[in-house]
């Protein structure tokens, strides 16, 4: 219940706005919804799987020095190749972004930023938007293990000196430190392409 009352909140609150800059808003079939929701956990859990399974390994190659550059170097290419086996395009947003590319684009990222910010300490879950034609996916991502806080949370604490360095060098503009455990920080955003 909570789940179904979540997602018709965030649905409504980014319906309004929109509706409110005029902009062309669809409804999604019932069975669709339901069906591109199930999608779209199955594809950002798979993601974030990958991803911290490719970031453990390289903490256990060469620490999270290491693990900085690799991310830095094959995060993206993953990711790429996830979106052509899923047929989407998979984007993680913040407003504390790391990589330059990974901004709150639009005022529906905004809006959707706005509200699981606001709510970060309840149980939230995933939501679905149908905008202009185009079907969006959105899902909280939190600093959930404390391995997180190696590169996520606050320098001098949990971010060793050289990897504060490397991640300096590599992402000059970093604005993703400072998290506690369990902190929001971010949103896996997936576009579904050729939506039926």
């Amino acid at each position: 219940m909570k789940k179904v009352v979540f997602i018709v909140s965030v649905l409504f609150l980014i319906l309004s706005a929109c509706n409110s800059h005029e902009s062309k808003n669809e409804s999604i079939a019932p069975e669709k919804y339901s069906d591109y929701l199930q999608k779209g956990n199955e594809i950002s859990n798979l993601a974030q799987g990958v991803l911290l399974s490719n970031v453990g390994t390289a903490i256990q190659k060469g620490g999270t020095e290491y693990a900085v550059e690799f991310c830095n170097l094959k995060a993206s290419s993953i990711i790429d190749s996830l979106n052509l086996a899923n047929r989407c395009t998979i984007s993680r947003v913040s407003d504390k972004n790391r990589n330059p590319q990974n901004f709150l684009q639009n005022e529906t990222d905004e809006n959707i930023w706005a509200y699981y910010s606001a709510h970060s300490a309840e149980i939230l879950t995933d939501t679905l938007i149908q905008e202009q034609g185009k079907l969006f996916y959105y899902k909280p991502i939190k600093t959930g293990m404390p391995t997180c806080l190696k590169c996520h949370g606050t320098v001098g604490e949990d971010i060793a000196t050289g990897t504060y360095e490397k991640l300096q060098k590599l992402y000059p503009t970093d604005l993703a430190t400072g998290y506690h455990l369990n902190d929001f920080r971010g949103l896996w955003k997936i576009q579904f392409l050729n939506i039926e």
